[in-house]
């Protein structure tokens, strides 16, 4: 069993998009769909896909590092704020696996790096088509609905 949607929404995704500056619905509606696609929400941290809550794989995240947080000081030190001091030097990857609003933004920014819009916060579709190209590339789009539909979806009746 993974983490409540709810929870997860309100205590790290909103927090993390709303420090990062990136905070809209469709963010946290992608995020939580993205996390119960790769891990059902958490109910499996690791695995041979990579990774935490969104199975980054220890390749991605050191390039995103290199290739795109490097790029941009202002950002990179936002993003190691998160992390912890002494894990983080010895070990990056394993802040994806329990940090996290680390991996919550690491995640984000995988997504801004490949995509400057997003679709409305309704287009599960859309979102679908977003986690296959950046998380899943031989996932099927059924997959990440099906995910939304048993680890999200409920989230629509109660506001997180």
């Amino acid at each position: 069993m993974g983490i409540a949607a709810s929870e997860l929404c309100r205590y790290v995704i909103r927090p993390t998009l709303v420090y990062l500056g990136r905070h809209s619905q469709t963010a946290e509606f992608l995020l939580l769909g993205i996390a119960a696609s790769q891990s059902e929400l958490g109910s499996a941290l690791h695995d041979r896909r990579g990774h935490g809550l969104y199975r980054i794989t220890e390749l991605r995240h050191r390039a995103l590092w290199d290739d795109y947080l490097a790029l941009d000081p202002e950002r990179a030190s936002l993003v190691r704020g998160l992390a912890s001091q002494h894990a983080f030097l010895s070990g990056p990857q394993l802040e994806l696996t329990v940090n996290l609003r680390y991996a919550t933004a690491i995640a984000w920014l995988l997504v801004e790096q490949h995509r400057t819009e997003l679709p409305r916060p309704d287009d599960l579709l859309g979102m679908a088509r977003i986690w296959k190209e950046i998380f899943h590339p031989q996932g099927r789009l059924r997959d990440f609905t099906q995910a939304w539909h048993s680890c999200v979806s409920p989230l629509n009746q109660v506001a997180c």
